[in-house]
């Protein structure tokens, strides 16, 4: 997969099923997908057309998760801590998600991505 935005170009990302298969053949199917960005701390999230229930949700992830956030029918990216996080290490999004990928690379580069940007995320 790859998510792109004028602030950041294209990057890569690994998709996977382990943890949430329904989640993941939704977003899959949705491909691509359009939508604007907006930032939560060190997380950027965007609604998609998929409209799926908590599936082995997670209430904290790694840097550069890739999950689908069921109550706002988003996908987020993460690769720090966000308002929720209890600790300058954790990594908590607002409410548990479905993790689905990954970031390939710095997820860092996502500190570039400014509130209402477009956003694209598409089969690489």
């Amino acid at each position: 997969m790859r998510i792109c935005s004028e602030s950041i170009g294209c990057i890569d990302a690994e998709l996977f099923d382990r943890y949430s298969p329904r989640t993941f053949e939704a977003i899959v199917n949705a491909l691509p997908i359009e939508s604007i960005a907006y930032r939560w701390g060190s997380e950027i999230y965007f609604t998609t057309p998929v409209s799926i229930g908590e599936e082995n949700p997670f209430e904290t992830v790694e840097k550069g998760a890739i999950a689908y956030w069921p109550p706002g029918k988003a996908l987020c990216i993460f690769w720090g801590p966000t308002p929720a996080s209890r600790s300058p290490d954790e990594i908590r999004p607002a409410s548990p998600v479905n993790v689905i990928g990954k970031i390939l690379g710095d997820p860092t580069i996502f500190d570039k991505v400014r509130d209402g940007e477009k956003i694209r995320v598409e089969k690489a």
